[in-house]
């Protein structure tokens, strides 16, 4: 027996070719490469989809406006006033210019956010006529982070109306 292979090799004079066989090795790293590639371009845009769908980040607290200025939109809006009375999860916040009725979501289905009386800051989206709370500041500094605040409502092309119109 000889320490060499055991295949004999077959010289060029004898019809072999001068080529050298690829070896094994070669495929199994250009599948590695391939497989992290893939993978890191699948961890980019996992990473800004998730970005995409993360609520935007708000400040708390902006600087506060008065109530009878808010209107109907999307903007963020900060409002500062004195709780004037409490009905489960809303609540009706008081200055000098009005009365806002501000909704808190699940976070204040037991009615102790707030106290009567209490001046506090709310900062939220007002929409069809609540302010929905994101943030409340209390006059101690404290502030109660509510919930992301919902989104604008979802743009309607005119074939979508007219479906509703239809279903009316």
């Amino acid at each position: 027996m000889s320490d060499e292979n055991d295949t004999p090799s077959i010289s060029p004079e004898q019809g072999g070719s001068k080529r050298p066989r690829r070896r094994p090795a070669t495929h199994l790293a250009a599948f590695g490469i391939a497989a992290v590639a893939i993978l890191a371009i699948g961890a980019a845009g996992g990473a800004a989809a998730m970005k995409f769908a993360r609520p935007n980040v708000e400040l708390a607290p902006l600087t506060p406006v008065s109530i009878s200025s808010l209107n109907d939109g999307s903007s963020v809006v900060t409002v500062k006033g004195k709780v004037a009375e409490i009905y489960g999860n809303k609540f009706i916040v008081q200055d000098d210019s009005g009365r806002a009725l501000i909704e808190t979501g699940p976070a204040g289905d037991d009615g102790k956010l707030v106290g009567i009386g209490e001046t506090v800051s709310v900062q939220g989206r007002f929409d069809h006529g609540f302010l929905h709370a994101s943030y409340i500041v209390y006059q101690d500094g404290r502030t109660d982070v509510l919930r992301p605040p919902p989104g604008p409502p979802p743009h309607r092309g005119p074939l979508e109306n007219a479906l509703r119109r239809m279903k009316l």
